[in-house]
């Protein structure tokens, strides 16, 4: 049996590829892509079995792109995981701290290390499209100067040193990750289960409150909900949100049926095992 094969976006030693590691297990396929919709046409067209996206960070909130290609593509959620966000400084080996001046990283991981980048005030920041990139970077064309933030799984990827550890400013900085299937399985049983799902209510007054009452009413517990623009229709939302529970619990298809009849649109993106 071939290995699955799981897109993920960034380069190798991302994050997000030790989410992947932690959804579909040691023995996949990596399938590096270096923008988010190119990870839902891959898995859409069928290049590869399962897609890995990050959907919100504890710090710097939603990834509202692929909220937005969720509804697009309509690829079911079929897991998700909570992946612990340590950055570190990494140089070439041998390279000294004294010697540094620029650091590359992602503008949200740069945005992550204010306190360390306040600390060592000669350091300039310098934007780059993805963290485990700027190593590769960093290794492949040597800047003199430089230095990058990135996971340690990037750093032994690429044969690089890391000089400082864990200099991200709060350390309960964790990022939620989803996993993407072409086609819905069964749905699980049993165990703390999960539902998403997106809907666009009617506008008038009191609709948002009228589609909550429908979890409500049944003691579901709402874990979340995000409002996007919807497009098309300016100053209009959809709202995705998530519940616990199963589709297939008669509470859950109750309150879903009798929030259909309150809305315009309404999708079923997932039903999953809760990320621990």
């Amino acid at each position: 049996m071939r290995p699955k094969r799981v897109a993920f976006q960034g380069e190798r030693g991302a994050f997000s590829e030790e989410a992947a590691r932690q959804l579909a297990g040691a023995r996949i396929d990596l399938h590096p892509l270096p923008r988010f919709e190119q990870l839902f046409q891959a898995l859409a067209r069928g290049r590869v079995d399962y897609a890995v996206v990050p959907i919100e960070n504890t710090l710097h909130g939603s990834v509202h792109e692929n909220y937005d290609h969720l509804l697009r593509f309509q690829l079911p959620i079929v897991g998700e995981t909570h992946v612990r966000i340590v950055h570190n400084l990494i140089v070439r080996p041998g390279g000294r701290f004294a010697d540094i001046r620029r650091v590359y990283s992602h503008p949200v991981a740069l945005n992550q290390c204010l306190r360390f980048f306040a600390r060592n005030r000669r350091l300039r920041p310098e934007t780059f499209y993805d963290t485990a990139g700027s190593v590769k970077m960093l290794m492949e064309e040597a800047p003199e100067g430089a230095a990058a933030i990135a996971s340690a799984a990037a750093a032994e990827v690429y044969g690089a040193q890391i000089l400082r550890r864990s200099i991200e400013d709060d350390h309960r900085n964790f990022t939620r990750f989803f996993l993407l299937a072409r086609k819905a399985p069964r749905h699980p049983k049993g165990g703390d289960l999960k539902t998403t799902i997106v809907f666009a209510t009617r506008n008038i007054p009191g609709a948002l409150f009228r589609c909550i009452g429908a979890f409500a009413l049944r003691d579901i517990n709402l874990l979340r909900i995000e409002s996007r623009p919807l497009r098309g229709k300016p100053w209009e939302y959809l709202f995705y949100l998530d519940f616990l529970g199963s589709v297939d619990e008669p509470r859950c298809r109750k309150a879903l049926d009798h929030l259909g009849e309150l809305t315009d649109l309404l999708h079923v993106l997932g039903c999953y095992r809760r990320g621990v």
